[in-house]
């Protein structure tokens, strides 16, 4: 682990590479796992905000499944979640031509919210972890994800670098260079 500024960051971020592979994934993270996309608790009033505004780019079951149960659900120990519809696919998870995809950033890419989507989906496959007072951002390994490796290896993109908006997103442009800087040093040793 590497500390920049005040997060731990692992070096597999460096080592690793990834680049998203719909065609051969098929949205698979949107469907498989046993809850829903981890929420920081200032995004749960923002879900129950634009769930209007997402609602018309959902199917039906997950549209009534907001209205009975709402837009996000207490995972208890885990914390926050998007809700899964009968232990499944994620409840903003929309279907086209048989890959999942997500119903907030399709509405946030037709200008119809200023939310792309939970930061945790938006920084896959980094996972933020609490270390004592400060965070951890860490790899994380999912085999649906193989298709992703063998492309981010065959572009030579660095899992940091295919995440760099996520990453300004969440820790802002000084960081993100920061974190090149500290990659690049890496990279020659």
């Amino acid at each position: 682990m590497l500390l920049i500024q005040d997060k731990l960051v692992s070096e597999e971020l460096f080592a690793n590479e990834f680049v998203c592979n719909l065609k051969s994934c098929k949205g698979e993270c949107c469907v498989a796992g046993d809850i829903g996309a981890p929420l920081a608790k200032n995004e749960l009033k923002i879900l129950e905000e634009i769930a209007p505004e997402v609602s018309p780019y959902l199917p039906a079951k997950a549209r009534k499944w907001i209205a009975k149960k709402g837009a996000w659900v207490d995972e208890g120990e885990y914390g926050f979640a998007t809700p899964l519809i009968e232990g499944n696919e994620c409840v903003y998870t929309v279907f086209e031509n048989g890959i999942a995809k997500c119903g907030i950033e399709k509405a946030y890419n037709d200008g119809k919210i200023k939310f792309k989507k939970p930061v945790s989906c938006h920084l896959y496959p980094i996972r933020i972890a609490k270390v004592g007072k400060t965070y951890a951002l860490n790899y994380d390994r999912w085999s649906i994800c193989k298709a992703a490796c063998t492309l981010g290896k065959k572009l030579k993109v660095p899992v940091y670098r295919f995440l760099k908006d996520a990453i300004i997103r969440k820790y802002g442009k000084k960081f993100y260079e920061e974190m090149d800087e500290v990659a690049g040093e890496y990279v020659k040793s």
